[in-house]
């Protein structure tokens, strides 16, 4: 497993070895992660939700997932935008999500650059669709060591210059690289894991937000 970064489920099929044979990771490797998303509240929560990941795993936000919803008004950026003082001690008293002041002011922030960029080009889909690479900046093929060795890539390090510049926080290269790979700006399931080649079909097929 650790040489490949696959491994057989209980059910016989091969997949990415990080879903470590858990049914909600499995769910969320088989049905969301890699499959291309143009929904602006799915957009605004994963970026989110990659930064409160920063220093945890995918795997403790996901278990809370819900929770996040319910205290981040479903990630409707223009709601989540109105937030105050009061939305944010109602944060830190929730135990279901990860209660860290910075993570939280930065998650209303965000929602407030989400509502300019929404604003300047039309919908937050068509922002970080402008940023989804060209077949020159990806591997030829996408196997465990490169997967490894490429925590980030020169898009996602523009992407995170660009979100900084518009004061978005909590967006560093690694974190935006990980959005990146969750709503299928890029396919990183490894040669030979069950999602490659439905992922690809999807992306071939998929319309793109212009």
């Amino acid at each position: 497993m650790e040489k490949t970064g696959l491994v057989t489920g209980d059910d016989g099929q091969v997949r990415c070895s990080w879903y470590g044979n858990l049914d909600d990771y499995r769910r969320y490797h088989d049905e969301e992660w890699g499959r291309p998303v143009t929904d602006d509240a799915r957009l605004f929560e994963k970026i989110c939700l990659e930064g409160f990941q920063s220093g945890l795993s995918w795997l403790t936000i996901l278990r809370k997932r819900d929770n996040f919803r319910a205290a981040f008004a479903d990630f409707d950026c223009h709601k989540v935008a109105l937030f105050g003082d009061d939305d944010i001690a109602r944060c830190l008293a929730d135990t279901g999500i990860i209660r860290h002041r910075g993570k939280i002011v930065s998650t209303i922030n965000n929602a407030r650059r989400a509502v300019d960029l929404e604003a300047e080009f039309g919908s937050l889909a068509r922002y970080f669709w402008s940023f989804e690479p060209g077949a020159d900046e990806r591997p030829v093929r996408m196997d465990y060591a490169t997967l490894r060795a490429n925590p980030t890539s020169p898009t996602s390090i523009r992407l995170s210059k660009d979100l900084k510049k518009r004061g978005w926080t909590f967006v560093g290269p690694t974190t935006v690289y990980a959005f990146m790979q969750a709503m299928g700006l890029v396919n990183d399931h490894i040669e030979g894991c069950l999602c490659r080649d439905s992922v690809e079909k999807l992306r071939a097929s998929f319309q793109r937000p212009r």
